[in-house]
């Protein structure tokens, strides 16, 4: 049975970044008792870019204890907090890899619906101090995925989530994921995907697009930021959007990011070393 482990909220903030100030929601703190999910937000959570985040269709932003794990290991970090990836809700179990796009699950109080991928914006590289974050996501096919709520209620840590419907088609998040931001598109998989009426209208736009490119022949693939009228294609045929990373063709130029940038933005008292237990001490 998987479990909600962490409910973290935050209000946007400015964050000074070289020489640039950045407006941005992607510092969480987990919160202790119960909390309201309602069908735009998390009570006391905000967003500061909307177009590409939060509402309806991304109401809570989902991450996986397996994934710390995988990303401690992998950047040889041992500082992660609940909240780390600015994700809502910190999970123990719903891999991306099993979690289907329209999956809906109980958990407290409401019950939600997983609406898509996370979005690769930089602002998770902000946070995490690693510049490429948002293409490691995607590359190594661990984005976390939204939901939106379909009936409001509370939650709080240690609820049990509950799968009370599967999605139709039965496609993962991972597979959705990278059906828009790896190479490789075939019609069938675009028809499957849009399918699904669960998926966002951001991500059916973007899929219509590569479906199109697919019918005019090869040469013109890519992905988007999952939000509507945001997409741009560059030189080389990739679909892009502000404040995302590409995976594939022109690299953006970032600023770089100093490593140790986020951790500073919170105070050392409020930065607790969180030593993530195996899920059958956590429960």
């Amino acid at each position: 049975m998987a479990t909600l482990i962490a409910v973290n909220v935050g209000m946007p903030k400015d964050v000074a970044w070289h020489g640039n100030i950045i407006r941005t929601g992607v510092w969480k703190q987990p919160v202790a008792g119960p909390l309201m999910a309602r069908s735009l937000n998390l009570d006391g959570d905000g967003q500061g870019e909307l177009a590409g985040h939060g509402g309806e269709q991304r109401a809570v932003l989902v991450y996986q204890l397996d994934s710390y794990r995988h990303w401690q290991e992998h950047m040889k970090r041992d500082d992660f907090t609940y909240g780390q990836f600015g994700e809502n809700f910190t999970v123990d179990g719903l891999a991306d890899d099993e979690v289907c796009i329209g999956d809906r699950y109980q958990i407290g109080g409401a019950v939600f619906e997983v609406t898509q991928p996370r979005v690769t914006c930089y602002r998770v590289g902000l946070r995490m101090g690693e510049p490429q974050m948002a293409a490691l996501l995607v590359s190594h096919r661990r984005p976390g995925f939204y939901m939106r709520v379909l009936a409001e209620g509370q939650v709080q840590a240690g609820d049990e989530i509950v799968r009370i419907a599967p999605g139709p088609e039965e496609m993962t998040v991972a597979e959705m994921d990278g059906l828009l931001y790896l190479p490789g598109h075939s019609r069938p998989q675009l028809e499957r995907a849009l399918r699904i009426p669960a998926l966002s209208p951001g991500w059916k736009t973007s899929l219509r697009a590569l479906l199109d490119d697919v019918d005019r022949g090869p040469g013109t693939v890519g992905g988007n930021s999952g939000g509507p009228g945001h997409s741009v294609r560059s030189r080389r045929g990739a679909l892009t959007a502000p404040g995302v990373v590409a995976v594939r063709g022109p690299r953006r130029r970032e600023p770089p990011l100093r490593r140790r940038s986020a951790r500073a933005a919170l105070p050392a008292a409020r930065r607790p070393v969180i030593r993530l237990l195996q899920p059958s001490a956590q429960r």
